[in-house]
């Protein structure tokens, strides 16, 4: 079968590989979609074999993705032929401290499909656990069903967040995780989002989805900005969704005191935090890492409901065989006029 392979960085490869057996307590699918590990190198795949696959680069790529089931697994019988799926691509060992504690995101061995090893969406057949596949309704496209992944990444974050009915939030941000951010909060009612991003086309994006002021940070000061925007206070919670060190040291000055700075990037490389403006306010800075067990349930829940509307994330959709020119290159060349580029992969 052909499978997108990461080699390395801006080294991604279409290649035909073997096509994986469904085995006990699996199922097999053919599906749709996936972006990141392109550009920053291998700050997630594993260049030495990964404790619970045993694999290491070359990975197939795709970790946000839906499909439909093919084939079920000796022990799988509530899901059958012709089912729509999303999946929820977390490896976790499930015996680690963490994992008892049902924080399998924060699984000491963990990993993730499409990026750990295990295969990934971007290739004309997976096999995945059964917990793994997520059952979508009639309702729900399967081209948004392939968006649920980042949504769930936002929708944990804002409920590990304190973020609560009638607080202003700050997001830094307007790709993908950081619009993401935006339509679950509106779907909480939150009524002062503040959205910072360079990009003038993400600007756009985040004010149509809902944002109710958006700065740009190459021309507005961020600090002085979200203070006059809160009352000369400073935001109640504020959202990393950049990564980028100048947002950061923005960021944990234009939050009140004893606001919360909530990080969701995944940084390609040590930033520095001065622990001052930490202590100096009681300000607090936390990490929250993907989802957990029921996150994708509730956004499904949502799209369903129409509380989450993200079907203008998609932006483009291409084949398999143009993901580098089309996909990877385009998201890097042209940024400011996409957020979610489609893979359709027909087996």
């Amino acid at each position: 079968m052909k499978a997108l392979r990461f080699h390395g960085q801006r080294d991604i490869r279409l290649e035909d590989i073997d096509v994986p057996i469904c085995g006990k307590g699996q199922v097999k699918a053919n599906h749709l979609l996936d972006l990141h590990e392109y550009l920053g190198g291998a700050n997630i795949v594993p260049t030495t074999p990964h404790p619970l696959t045993g694999e290491t680069i070359p990975v197939t790529l795709g970790h946000e993705f839906s499909g439909v089931i093919e084939e079920t697994g000796e022990g799988v019988n509530d899901m059958r032929v012709g089912d729509r799926v999303v999946v929820q691509p977390i490896i976790y060992d499930g015996t680690c401290g963490a994992c008892k504690e049902g924080l399998v995101n924060c699984c000491y061995s963990g990993g993730f499909i499409g990026l750990s090893g295990s295969g990934g969406g971007l290739s004309d057949h997976i096999v995945v656990p059964r917990a793994s596949a997520i059952p979508i309704p009639d309702s729900v496209s399967m081209e948004v069903g392939a968006l649920v992944e980042p949504l769930a990444v936002a929708w944990h974050a804002v409920d590990t967040s304190p973020y609560k009915p009638g607080d202003s939030v700050l997001i830094l941000g307007g790709g993908p995780i950081g619009l993401a951010v935006v339509q679950c909060l509106i779907a909480r009612g939150a009524e002062k989002i503040i959205v910072s991003e360079v990009a003038p086309k993400r600007r756009e994006f985040a004010k149509q989805f809902g944002a109710h002021h958006v700065l740009d940070p190459t021309k507005d000061d961020i600090v002085a900005k979200v203070r006059e925007l809160c009352d000369g206070q400073g935001a109640d919670v504020a959202f990393d969704a950049a990564g980028v060190q100048a947002g950061l040291d923005q960021a944990v000055l234009a939050i009140r005191a004893r606001g919360t700075l909530v990080n969701i990037a995944v940084w390609e490389k040590a930033a520095s935090l001065h622990p001052n403006h930490l202590l100096f306010g009681e300000r607090t800075y936390m990490g929250v890492l993907t989802y957990v067990t029921g996150d994708f349930k509730h956004v499904i829940d949502a799209i369903a409901s129409g509380q989450l509307k993200p079907d203008t994330m998609i932006t483009r959709k291409i084949k398999l065989d143009e993901v580098e020119e089309k996909g990877f290159k385009t998201l890097v060349n042209d940024k400011d006029s996409h957020v979610k580029i489609l893979v359709e992969v027909a087996p």
